[in-house]
């Protein structure tokens, strides 16, 4: 896909907003826990950025590595194989009885089978070097949505009608009506910028494992995005 038709998804706006919103809960909510998270999740976005170039390194090196001893591979297999045709018939130059053909399969099942595993095994080795960091940081990613969830778990608009009457056990709310429309549209906005800093950690990867880690992120951070708007909804009118 041409630069006309695709523009990548890059850390350094996705940090920008992420610190404006930081900003802005700080402004309003300077107490709150809620400025630690959008905090952490910069921790998270210079994470992905400052490791995307020494991975990319890493990546290339070992693919580099890995083509090189795949060619060793392959040529050794190859060798073993002209040799092996070539003790069978050095005899009388053919083939007297199929039993004489019996070691020459078998060691040609046994030199492309694991000659097969091993290139497999190379091809392969480099994505999965990268898989490893980015999981982690995908997981990291997914407990800090969970994290934010925790914090407008117990912001319920129901306390704010005239209706409410609090039992023992019921948690102090200490936000107005406004606030908690902010605080809420606060936290719908962090959960859409974790799906965002996920995105990052798949752009450089074509990693299925990754990918699907990713949407599944993306998916998660939505669904509790939607609830948190449905709450804002339900907020009686100012």
């Amino acid at each position: 896909m041409t630069r006309d038709l695709h523009e990548p998804l890059e850390a350094g706006p996705v940090r920008t907003t992420v610190t404006l919103l930081q900003d802005r809960i700080a402004a309003r909510f300077p107490e709150r826990g809620l400025r630690k998270v959008a905090g952490d999740l910069l921790i998270l976005i210079d994470e992905v950025e400052s490791g995307a170039g020494a991975t990319q390194g890493r990546i290339r090196a070992a693919r580099v590595a890995s083509r090189v001893v795949m060619a060793v591979i392959l040529t050794g297999t190859v060798v073993a194989l002209v040799l092996a045709v070539d003790d069978t018939l050095r005899a009388d130059g053919r083939i007297n009885s199929s039993l004489d053909v019996l070691p020459l399969i078998e060691t040609l099942i046994n030199d492309l089978v694991f000659a097969g595993i091993a290139v497999y095994f190379l091809w392969s080795f480099p994505e999965r070097l990268q898989r490893g960091r980015t999981l982690a940081l995908l997981h990291q990613l997914r407990s800090t949505a969970h994290i934010i969830d925790m914090h407008q778990l117990t912001k319920d608009p129901e306390q704010l009608r005239p209706s409410f009457t609090p039992t023992s056990v019921s948690q102090p709310l200490e936000l107005t009506r406004d606030e908690m429309e902010r605080y809420l549209d606060y936290c719908s906005e962090l959960l859409s910028l974790v799906g965002k800093t996920a995105a990052l950690c798949a752009e450089e990867s074509r990693d299925a494992v990754v990918l699907d880690t990713v949407n599944s992120i993306e998916e998660l951070t939505t669904g509790m995005s939607r609830k948190i708007w449905q709450k804002i909804s339900t907020l009686p009118p100012s």
